[in-house]
């Protein structure tokens, strides 16, 4: 029904700068909110940022002042610039897509299938 394709992932030094995308296509009715969470290895599924259909945004305090999600309605794709990065942000990312399908208008949410995000000392 509902497919998200990500990319922007890689190795980066620390300090350096990487933008992931992620864009959501196929049946469904709405698009209510995207986010981005990252899962390292040993660590639980975290949320790093989020972006709501009216444009309000959630940051993890971890990466306040960094990171900035941004939101293209029109493509229904979402962004997310990661500056000043660092090792402890080395993790598997992923999008997520919170939509309406149109089989019974129902709310489900979408994954991405992950793009890993390497940061070395």
């Amino acid at each position: 029904q509902v497919q998200l394709l990500e990319s922007g992932g890689g190795l980066v030094q620390a300090g350096g700068s990487l933008r992931l995308s992620c864009a959501v296509s196929g049946n469904f009715f709405s698009l209510n909110a995207m986010a981005w969470y990252r899962q390292a290895p040993g660590n639980q599924r975290e949320l790093v940022a989020r972006v709501t259909s009216g444009g309000s945004t959630t940051y993890a305090v971890s990466v306040k002042g960094r990171f900035t999600i941004s939101r293209d309605s029109a493509r229904n794709t979402v962004y997310l610039q990661m500056n000043s990065l660092k090792s402890e942000d080395t993790a598997v990312y992923y999008c997520n897509a919170e939509t309406t399908v149109v089989r019974g208008m129902i709310r489900h949410d979408y994954w991405g299938q992950g793009t890993q995000v390497t940061v070395s000392s």
